[in-house]
């Protein structure tokens, strides 16, 4: 997440800021059961799980022999990938995925914090083994990656706490709802809904105000100067659950028309592709899946089969 200059003394937006970029302090080994601060608990939840033994005989033989894969991630957007508050684990929904893929290939897992940009050129050039970063599977990524499913992303309108004006995804027509200046939901989403939802009905646009970052969208929306915040449903989820009583957060999630599922990615026809899709289903029918997606407030992201795009 970008960090912000205009609104660091307003009080909530400084507390969703320190909410998504988890700095400082100290982190805890901890279990899914326990009160410590998600930011602080670096229980790993692949402990004890053991080697799924089709996919570890689909290994090849060159990493079988290295005993190990490196995992690039953007360890900047909580929930899904960031780090504990002792600023060198990696936590959240990727990282528990990653380390449950590994521990199903019998193998060590190294992690490569890089900027999201860098990623595939990364593993073009063979410095990463794979991704697992919340990557959609796009035209112009599938002709140079092998992509397989693990997870259902998608967007979601965040409402004043109790939702007052009682607002639905379907009643935002004239409303104000803010959006962050180069998020997916600015460019295509809202105006997509809009034109769908209500201009072609013959009622008002939906009105977009553009802001600088997430945090300065939800710090207007706790102080009601917007009708909504039109967002990532994982990190709107994530801010609700760091501060509640602030916000709303709309069910079911946004229908964007578009497919929201969200990939690990290896370079294209790399021999590791068969093991990494056996590894990765396998992850998706363990009670340790579902453990995890609901711990960081995300059960509705949850798939049944890792296809490869």
């Amino acid at each position: 997440m970008k960090s912000i200059t205009k609104i660091q003394t307003a009080a909530l937006g400084l507390a969703v800021l320190l909410a998504l970029t988890a700095c400082g302090g100290t982190a805890t080994t901890g279990t899914q059961g326990t009160d410590i601060p998600k930011t602080q608990n670096t229980r790993d939840i692949s402990e004890g799980v053991q080697p799924d033994a089709a996919a570890v005989a689909l290994l090849p033989k060159a990493i079988k022999d290295k005993g190990e894969l490196t995992v690039a991630m953007d360890l900047s957007s909580p929930p899904m990938t960031f780090l504990a508050e002792d600023n060198t684990t990696p936590i959240g929904v990727n990282p528990d995925l990653a380390r449950l893929v590994a521990k199903k290939l019998g193998l060590k897992l190294t992690f490569q914090n890089t900027a999201f940009d860098t990623i595939i050129p990364g593993i073009d050039g063979g410095r990463y083994d794979f991704t697992a970063t919340t990557m959609a599977a796009t035209e112009q990524r599938l002709k140079v990656l092998d992509m397989i499913n693990y997870l259902k992303g998608g967007s979601a309108v965040a409402v004043p706490h109790g939702n007052p004006l009682k607002l639905t995804n379907d009643t935002l027509c004239g409303k104000n709802i803010a959006v962050a200046k180069g998020s997916t939901q600015q460019l295509n989403h809202l105006p997509n809904v809009s034109k769908w939802t209500c201009e072609e009905k013959g009622q008002p646009a939906i009105n977009a105000v553009t802001l600088p970052t997430i945090q300065e969208a939800l710090t207007q929306l706790d102080s009601k100067r917007v009708d909504g915040v039109f967002y990532d449903a994982s990190a709107l989820a994530w801010a609700n659950d760091q501060h509640p009583n602030h916000f709303t957060v709309l069910e079911p999630r946004m229908d964007t028309r578009t497919n929201t599922t969200v990939a690990m990615a290896l370079k294209k026809g790399s021999p590791l592709t068969p093991a990494l899709q056996a590894a990765i289903q396998s992850v998706l029918e363990s009670p340790e899946y579902k453990k995890s997606l609901d711990y960081w407030g995300l059960g509705e992201s949850a798939i049944t089969e890792a296809a490869i795009r």
